[in-house]
């Protein structure tokens, strides 16, 4: 994958006109997926992985499944502000979604787990979110002869651990993938698949918007953390973000950048879900932000005017992959 600097991409839109931008590209198609050496594909634990995430018996009450919070229908996230966790308690972000969290170099709004592995298995045992203890989990799934089966093909025997519990679901969720849009098929030679709009609002995203000093690569991420002055909602009055983890005070406020592919499928939007539609979102953007203690300095009001607004919102359209079909598993 191609590799820029904030500032190289900075002086790229500074220096040159909008449409050579845009025309020259960093258009990048979306590679294949790559599994780490310690949790290699295959088909057995793919499906072992969905049968997992889709089960509600990895929680403490029995009621909430990883498909709770990042359902397929909503866009493998929940349609909600913020997230609901146990207990009906509202958390304090909006729930990620899955979509491509393959490709991401960190997990999570705070970047805290550096794998899919690590973030499967943490919510699982978060007393705010699934609320199991681990080892009431892998006993209880000790005792479901269809799991040992599984288990055993896929892991060899007596192989029902928390480790192997997330590697399966990563390795589910490392196969639902964003691809094939309209904008990967324009840059396949098919100038028909996007429309005069989306084509403006991709120069302005490559461009004027400056959408892609954070937004790039084949799944338009960073996987940086940026304070983009969100305004504060939800339970958390005061979410310091990446500077949980960091402790390093230019990450107060900030968070990680989120995929665009399939946005559409994922509202509301930012950390917090504060904001409902992507209409919102690019307001948001052309006012530069909402809060302005410690903000990145790449934001700032856009200038945009309501056609340039319109015409960003039909090229984010324009990056809706193909339909991720799943089939529900029939749980053992």
């Amino acid at each position: 994958m191609k590799c820029i600097s904030i500032f190289t991409l900075a002086c790229i839109i500074g220096f040159f006109p909008v449409s050579t931008f845009a025309e020259d590209s960093f258009y990048e198609p979306v590679p294949a997926m790559k599994y780490p050496s310690d949790n290699k594909w295959s088909k057995d634990k793919e499906e072992l992985g969905k049968m997992l995430y889709f089960d509600p018996r990895l929680s403490g009450s029995n009621w909430i499944s990883c498909a709770t919070c990042h359902n397929p229908a909503l866009g493998w996230s929940d349609g909600l502000p913020r997230t609901i966790g146990h207990g009906q308690k509202e958390l304090g972000r909006h729930s990620p979604t899955v979509i491509n969290s393959g490709y991401f170099a960190v997990q999570m709004w705070d970047g805290r787990k550096k794998t899919l592995e690590d973030q499967a298995s943490g919510p699982i045992g978060a007393a705010g979110e699934m609320n199991q203890d681990y080892d009431e989990l892998i006993r209880e799934l000790q005792a479901i002869p269809g799991y040992v089966a599984h288990f055993d093909k896929v892991f060899g025997k007596d192989s029902i651990t928390i480790d192997n519990v997330a590697r399966a679901i990563a390795t589910f969720e490392r196969s639902v993938v964003s691809k094939n849009a309209p904008y990967d098929k324009y840059w396949a030679g098919d100038k028909t698949a996007m429309s005069a709009s989306a084509i403006n609002g991709m120069n302005l995203f490559f461009g004027k918007a400056k959408c892609s000093i954070c937004h790039n690569g084949p799944v338009f991420t960073d996987s940086g953390f940026h304070n983009i002055g969100v305004k504060p909602a939800g339970p958390l009055k005061v979410d310091l973000g990446r500077y949980n983890e960091s402790k390093d005070d230019f990450d107060k406020g900030a968070f990680k950048t989120p995929g665009l592919r399939s946005i559409t499928r994922s509202a509301p939007y930012m950390h917090n879900g504060t904001e409902s539609t992507l209409e919102e979102v690019i307001d948001f953007y052309n006012r530069g932000g909402d809060v302005k203690e410690n903000i990145s300095p790449f934001i700032t009001p856009l200038g945009l005017k309501d056609q340039e607004k319109k015409d960003l919102v039909e090229f984010l359209k324009a990056l809706d992959g193909e339909p991720i079909l799943v089939t529900l598993p029939i749980l053992p």
